[in-house]
């Protein structure tokens, strides 16, 4: 009977705690749809850009499901490539084969080596028997055929993990303060909501800025991470990135009234932007799709770490991801002290 009340009990509990009733059954279910959605995506088709190659190697390649897009001038090609809307350009120098691939994605470099091959191999074959072509010569924008998987994930596992872990510790820091009573005898003091949260954002931002630099060197100077551009442009980035994690769940936190509910907004707010920061290749998903990763801050934050460690752009390149971090951690300043007014009314 003592058995059969406490379980009636804790029945009882979870049928009363709709948030957890709902995370339980909606977010495995979000969680598995998203996974079924990226990797059940279509196959990566590799993007080529030719320049002066012989009709037969272009029908070769589209053959071969590769997308091709012919330049007229060398200048068209590269700028293509810089501008990442080719993976490769291919031309020929002097019947030889070169390929000058744009380097950033290990996995990307593979697929289009590979369909070169298999391209070169069936050009041999469509000419006289025992016929035997050059073989090809790649050459990099960035990177080198050295570089790691470690090296194009790096980046962005550097800003998953300064924005994961700021956004709970900060969440849960912020609802300590709010159940302890202590927001609330600030609340009643002459400060005004935006002063305590400009407060709360500069107290945990120095400990931020510590994760972030901390973070950063460790992954370059230990871990032998790829570093090509700028690190204070590095240091910079996680800085913002962190900072909007922060303002973010100490937003989140107001809406939260124990740690374990707290923790609840994982699996809705972090998991999803791990999908769409970059770590998976977003090039194969449905174009609808792929349009959500333009809501997740942390994708802002994958994309300008990705530029300066593994490509070496400047301010130029990373600018926009800059001020669209900057505007998030500004816009969820504002947020927080909106969400104030639940505790006291001015």
């Amino acid at each position: 009977m003592r058995i059969r009340a406490l379980i009636i009990r804790i029945l009882r509990q979870f049928i009363h705690d709709k948030r957890t009733m709902a995370l339980m059954i909606a977010a495995p279910i979000l969680i598995l749809s998203l996974m079924y959605l990226i990797f059940n995506g279509d196959t990566y088709r590799p993007k080529l850009g030719t320049f002066q190659v012989p009709a037969s190697y272009t029908a070769i390649l589209t053959a071969a499901d590769a997308d091709v897009t012919e330049y007229s001038t060398a200048d068209q090609a590269e700028q293509a490539l810089s501008d990442r809307s080719v993976d490769a350009v291919f031309r020929l120098d002097g019947g030889t084969p070169r390929i000058k691939l744009e380097g950033s994605d290990p996995s990307k470099n593979r697929a289009v080596m590979m369909l070169i091959q298999q391209s070169i191999q069936a050009q041999a074959a469509a000419q006289a028997q025992g016929a035997k072509l050059p073989a090809p010569v790649f050459e990099y924008l960035h990177g080198s055929a050295d570089m790691a998987s470690f090296d194009n994930f790096g980046p962005v596992l550097i800003g998953v993990f300064a924005f994961f872990f700021v956004f709970l510790i900060a969440g849960i820091s912020f609802l300590k303060e709010r159940t302890s009573g202590t927001l609330e005898r600030l609340l009643a003091t002459p400060l005004r909501r935006w002063e305590i949260v400009v407060g709360y954002i500069a107290g945990f931002g120095i400990f931020t800025m510590l994760q972030a630099v901390l973070i950063a060197w460790y992954s370059i100077e230990v871990l032998g991470m790829m570093m090509v551009g700028s690190f204070g442009y590095v240091i910079l980035i996680t800085l913002l990135l962190s900072m909007t994690a922060l303002s973010f769940g100490t937003f989140l936190s107001a809406y939260a009234n124990t740690e374990f509910q707290m923790i609840q907004f994982i699996p809705l707010v972090i998991v999803p932007q791990v999908f769409f920061s970059g770590l998976f290749d977003l090039d194969s998903m449905s174009s609808w799709l792929r349009w959500l990763s333009n809501i997740m801050p942390l994708k802002y934050g994958a994309d300008a770490l990705r530029n300066v460690m593994i490509r070496g752009e400047g301010w130029s390149s990373i600018a926009i991801d800059v001020y669209l971090l900057l505007g998030l951690s500004l816009f969820f300043m504002g947020a927080n002290v909106l969400a104030l007014r639940k505790h006291r009314k001015i």
